[in-house]
């Protein structure tokens, strides 16, 4: 059996595994010692994961949820937690890929409740970019208004920058919308159909992923992402992320477009996936 543990970052939220030496060290690296038990080792890095968001929601919930702005003292916990989940979930999909083992629901929902609450993190550090098409898109008012939902390119003919979600008017103006909106707060919608085409404009998202525009493709998948994890919590007012449609599949896609995300975004910031410091 391996000597590998987690090892609790001191009075900060966030972990790091440390090897068989002692050494800090990447899941994938403490899979792969000998005599290691991949098996445990994964829903063990979930679990402290799991430990970590609950010590964030704790103590900076108000802040996540826009209830007040961050204190001075807690811009240093808002980019820990940020970069303890990107690491996770970065870390939990190349173990995945590594030692070939089968991931499960319970998976996609930990790192899926992660995902949401780093992007809420870096969006209290001003780090995330506006709503994609904001430019295009007009006021709606006040009432109902008529029209259909229509998933609509960031950038035409480049699926890598993502696509967002709009209601299109009879006189052709494009109103601002949300796949929650559409599942949840609409009629006439042909729901089942609508997930479809987010997890096609996701994966499509991922799969086109080149060198280029490396900060517009990461916020394409960040977008995408967020917008259906919004639409998969338990509750309007909760960050716990459901998968409802009980699909593997569906906690696979979460695990990657999460791991996408961060793996992109490290480009622009290498500290953002490198090991803590083991005393």
């Amino acid at each position: 059996m391996t000597l590998a543990a987690i090892h609790q970052t001191d009075d900060r939220i966030g972990f790091v595994w440390r090897d068989s030496r002692g050494r800090a060290a990447t899941l994938t690296d403490v899979a792969s010692e000998p005599g290691s038990e991949p098996e445990r080792l994964l829903p063990t890095h979930l679990e402290a994961l799991d430990d970590a968001l609950i010590e964030g929601a704790g103590s900076l919930g108000d802040v996540l949820g826009g209830g007040r702005r961050q204190t001075p003292e807690e811009r240093q916990s808002l980019v820990d937690l940020y970069r303890t989940v990107d690491r996770a979930a970065y870390e939990y999909d190349e173990a995945l890929q590594s030692t070939g083992l089968t991931s499960e629901l319970r998976a996609g929902q930990i790192i899926g409740t992660a995902s949401l609450m780093g992007y809420l993190a870096r969006s209290a550090l001003g780090l995330v970019g506006p709503e994609p098409l904001a430019a295009e898109l007009s006021d709606p008012g006040v009432g109902v208004v008529a029209g259909f939902g229509e998933l609509v390119d960031i950038k035409a003919g480049q699926p890598a920058h993502g696509a967002r979600w709009v209601i299109r008017t009879e006189d052709g103006r494009m109103l601002p919308a949300s796949l929650s909106l559409l599942l949840h707060d609409s009629s006439g919608v042909q729901r089942d159909a609508a997930l479809d085409e987010h997890r096609r404009a996701l994966a499509g998202s991922m799969d086109a992923v080149e060198d280029g525009d490396i900060g517009g493709i990461a916020a394409g998948v960040d977008w995408l992402l967020h917008d259906w994890l919004m639409a998969h919590r338990d509750g309007p007012s909760s960050g716990a992320v459901e998968i409802t449609s009980g699909k593997l599949e569906d906690a696979i896609m979460i695990i990657r477009a999460a791991a996408t995300s961060a793996r992109l975004r490290a480009l622009l910031d290498p500290e953002l996936l490198r090991l803590p410091r083991v005393d």
